[in-house]
């Protein structure tokens, strides 16, 4: 028997990626609705080849009956429907920014921490990490399971889409400015984004860091371990899809590039493409489209003791957001709501 499952935000670029993630993965359903506002009801989102779903309305929906709601809506709206979605007994799993410092509610990356999954009962609710968290923690597990990680440094360089729909548009047309000598005019970042580079992500805290940064700081402690300390720095470049990072880890212990490298290649969602010539590393072009979280460049840093250096790769929309989200319906569904 399958499951009845609702998609919020089903008109946004990750709603979108949800519903074909499902499809693709083959997940158990028996009924699947699309939702977003108002404004989109009536539209029609893809669900596969061949279906096609005319998209209702989230404020007039009743979820009573549903098993999971697969949630992207926006954090302002998360808060009011993700509640009432779990009070009629739908398991939201949140991709929102919402409830994932909640203490009640579990922030799962399947191949780090499954076992949290447990803890959406609660509240019914199980939030979906950030994306430029989600795909350094996959990439972490296996090491610190190998060394105990003491510190994480991070720079990362996240695509536009993270912005949405219309941070895409605003790269692509400001490329097109560019070529045709037109007049620039930000609107969704705080500067030009085509032919630049943003070290801005989110608004700034009272420390001088982005809220982005403390997310990756913060969510890493809660997902992975309490005692690693992470410090990040988040640029916004002009890709469209996928982030990459340059990850520095200190470990508690001496750790080889060799360990390391074994340990990656046996991870569950790595690849490890690494072959230390021109060419032999993962960038956001290729890797777009792709489920795995791609590893390069490792090596050891001899400035500090125990130390090592890697670059990630992954697709934000994928592995950052609907894959992740839809990875977690598969646990939940397998061994929580058996039907």
């Amino acid at each position: 028997m399958g499951y009845k499952v609702a998609v919020i935000g089903a008109t946004g670029n990750v709603g979108r990626e949800i519903l074909q993630t499902l499809s693709e993965r083959d997940f158990p359903i028996d009924d699947i609705v699309a939702l977003a506002s108002e404004r989109s009801v009536g539209r029609e989102v893809s669900f596969g080849d061949n279906k096609v779903l005319k998209v209702k309305d989230l404020a007039k929906f009743d979820f009573k009956g549903w098993d999971i709601a697969l949630s992207s809506p926006g954090a302002k709206v998360s808060a009011i429907h993700s509640p009432r979605a779990a009070a009629a007994g739908c398991v939201v799993i949140d991709n929102t920014s919402h409830f994932r410092m909640e203490p009640d509610v579990p922030l799962v990356v399947p191949e780090v921490n499954p076992q949290a999954i447990a803890g959406y009962k609660k509240r019914g609710i199980i939030a979906n990490p950030n994306c430029s968290t989600i795909q350094m923690v996959v990439a972490l597990k296996p090491l610190h399971d190998l060394g105990k990680i003491s510190r994480v440094v991070v720079s990362t360089y996240q695509s536009v889409s993270g912005g949405g729909k219309e941070a895409m548009d605003e790269l692509f047309e400001q490329t097109r400015a560019i070529f045709v000598n037109d007049a620039i005019t930000p609107q969704k970042f705080p500067k030009q984004i085509a032919f630049n580079v943003i070290p801005q992500i989110d608004v700034f805290m009272d420390d001088g860091s982005t809220k982005e940064e403390w997310k990756m700081v913060v969510e890493t402690c809660k997902i992975l371990d309490p005692d690693i300390a992470v410090h990040a720095t988040c640029v916004r470049v002009p890709v469209f899809v996928s982030h990459s990072e340059a990850v520095n880890v200190e470990f508690a212990r001496p750790v080889s590039v060799e360990q390391a490298t074994d340990a990656l290649r046996n991870a569950p969602g790595v690849v490890v493409l690494d072959t230390r010539e021109p060419g032999g590393y993962a960038t956001p072009v290729e890797t777009t489209g792709d489920d795995p979280v791609f590893v390069s460049r490792i090596r050891k840093d001899p400035t500090v003791k125990n130390g090592l250096s890697f670059w990630c790769v992954a697709d934000n929309l994928r592995k950052g957001a609907a894959l992740n989200a839809v990875q977690i319906a598969e646990v939940l569904a397998r061994d929580y709501l058996k039907k």
